[in-house]
């Protein structure tokens, strides 16, 4: 009998699906209910792997399962006018191995005929039922690797029945959150002092506060969608010295860090802000400033009840961090963090740690590493043993990522931000003790989850923020490659 965890996503703003699949979830989201004639991928929400057959072939009895999307055209499925949901060549159709089906009975593909079994229904729920016999296409055993079989099952409501079907491909300059939103993922909290992470965004990217008369003031980007106009902080910090207060997000839900030490994050005496000038570099060609963290510096927003997932609702981040003003201290971390602020529980936590601290030994090398905080630990993969497949990355400018689905799977990837692809250092089950996630939707920037509170831990780490965004659901492999894509044309120097 299949089993999964409940899906609560929230997402941000519409995005464009073939059909109503993912058209009401929870509540929040109105999506249009007409069939297209455009083919797309049909991804779980569980995995955020893509519907294919298997061996991405197209013989007729061939079975259905879930594989990591790769666009290829073996992962495009088209839901028609009459019913049908075909493969991309058109001539196929999914298909049940019996007529009627039963709890378990296998998805095919077959030649196109419009019989009773090839008859489906998109629900607004993002299910996708089986019209002949009322069952919905399933991820069997709410499995998540690579290969797992799809069958028809009895309606659950759980994530493995829950699809999504992007189609709007990003626009012409889109920026990292437009690349999420079209991949069905949107951001829910989007942070940076060097660059707007929307193509639209013209807003205020953070805030400094001068030393000699204690007044502040906000640094926005020079254009919509463009970078910081550090002018503003050279003139206003002339002849004195600056902190960041803090760095607003852009994602229009309020989830601003603040430093903790200040009045907007009151019992947190223990972190002060960071100073505003420690480094400058050029995005784009523009100057820009980085948030340049040092022991004592943190960071901190009470996010639950802003869209930061929660328990073991899925989501996945990135950052672009530096790997060459890094420690060992702890615990140089983004992401998702207790409310509490203190270490309460295995899964509290569900943070990217960027550092030379390696928890449980084993650790080739000096680091930094890209590793999961989950509370409790720093996860190199899947368990405290040392994953091989990790390496450290000590380029000026590094992209660490991780997605977490709440109940099974996470993955972590690293790399050049100024060159090159996302290397995967870790794609598969969450540790032992971690499953069921229990996040509280806190965000943390530049310290561990108890940090700075009086009965907690002090911050010891350093480390270099430039930009990040935490998103709602598990973004596919093809919008983390996207959004890699995007940050190498920023063009960091």
């Amino acid at each position: 009998m299949n089993s999964a965890s409940s899906l609560r996503k929230r997402l941000l703003r519409p995005v464009p699906v073939l059909t109503v699949l993912a058209a009401v979830l929870a509540g929040t989201v109105t999506m249009p209910a007409v069939a297209s004639a455009a083919s797309a991928p049909l991804v779980s929400a569980a995995s955020g792997r893509c519907l294919q057959a298997k061996g991405a072939v197209d013989t007729p009895g061939t079975a259905l399962e879930i594989r990591d999307c790769t666009g290829q055209a073996s992962q495009a499925f088209e839901f028609t006018a009459a019913g049908e949901l075909r493969a991309a060549n058109g001539t196929r159709c999914v298909d049940t191995a019996a007529s009627p089906p039963s709890a378990g009975t296998a998805a095919i593909i077959a030649t196109c005929g419009g019989q009773a079994g090839q008859q489906w229904r998109a629900n607004a729920d993002g299910s996708v039922t089986a019209v002949q016999s009322g069952l919905c296409l399933d991820v069997n055993g709410a499995q998540t690797a690579n290969g797992t079989a799809v069958i028809v099952w009895t309606c659950h409501g759980q994530t493995n029945q829950k699809w999504s079907q992007p189609t709007t491909p990003p626009p012409p300059g889109a920026s990292p959150c437009d690349i999420y939103a079209s991949g069905g993922t949107p951001c829910v909290a989007a942070h940076s002092t060097v660059r707007a992470l929307y193509s639209t965004y013209n807003g205020n990217l953070y805030q400094v506060r001068r030393s000699s008369d204690n007044t502040t003031r906000n640094v926005a980007v020079l254009a919509a969608g463009g970078v910081a106009n550090a002018a503003t902080q050279d003139s206003f910090c002339a002849g004195t010295s600056c902190v960041v207060t803090v760095v607003y997000d852009q994602s229009g839900r309020g989830n601003d860090l603040w430093y903790q030490g200040s009045s907007q994050v009151p019992g947190s005496p223990q972190s002060k802000p960071a100073n505003a000038t420690s480094e400058s570099l050029t995005a784009g060609g523009n100057k820009a400033y980085s948030l340049y963290i040092n022991p004592g510096n943190s960071y901190w927003r009470n996010g639950s009840a802003t869209g930061v997932p929660t328990g073991s609702a899925p989501e996945g981040m990135y950052m672009v961090t530096s790997g060459t003003h890094v420690n060992s201290g702890c615990c140089f971390d983004y992401g998702n963090s207790e409310t509490t602020r203190k270490a309460d529980a295995a899964g509290a936590m569900d943070a990217i740690n960027f550092s030379k601290q390696c928890w449980f030994g084993g650790c080739s090398g000096t680091g930094p590493w890209v590793q999961a905080d989950l509370e409790w630990g720093l996860f190199p993969g899947g368990s405290k043993s040392w994953n091989p497949n990790q390496r450290a990355f000590t380029s000026k400018f590094v992209t660490a990522t991780l997605k977490n689905n709440g109940t099974t799977r996470f993955a972590m990837k690293g790399s050049n931000a100024q060159s090159g692809s996302l290397a995967t250092l870790w794609d598969g089950a969450l540790p032992s003790g971690y499953n069921p996630m229990k996040k509280q939707g806190a965000i943390i920037l530049g310290s561990g989850g108890d940090c700075c509170k009086p009965d907690g831990g002090a911050n010891l780490s350093a480390g270099t923020f430039y930009e990040g965004a935490m998103v709602s659901g598990y973004p596919s492999d093809a919008t983390e490659n996207a959004v890699q894509a995007n940050i190498v044309a920023a063009g960091y120097r």
